[in-house]
């Protein structure tokens, strides 16, 4: 079943999409491939075979949180720019009545 470019405008106007005729013309054969592919995907789908996002496992790999010494706090605030009561100073983003 090909899509027409009445279909299509249809869909337009479902979707709150202006198109022009020549806009629908254009479009009509592209989706009408669009859904055969889909259709041509739907037919080898098994039963047996699991729908997947991926087609390889994927692992969020983390490592594990370990406390290890790190730079004094000195040492770190010596290359700020500029620094307030032990921590970095940055300029102002927000206005004053945030």
């Amino acid at each position: 079943m090909a899509l027409t470019p009445n279909d299509v405008a249809d869909l337009a106007r479902l979707a709150r999409i202006e198109l022009t005729p020549d806009e629908l013309a254009h479009l009509a054969p592209q989706l009408d491939a669009i859904l055969e592919a889909v259709a041509k995907v739907s037919e080898v789908a098994a039963d047996d075979i699991p729908p997947t996002s991926h087609p390889l496992p994927l692992d969020n790999v983390q490592r594990a949180d370990v406390v290890r010494p790190s730079l004094p706090r000195e040492a770190v605030l010596a290359g700020a720019p500029a620094a307030e009561e032990d921590r970095f100073r940055v300029p102002r983003i927000l206005g004053e009545d945030a």
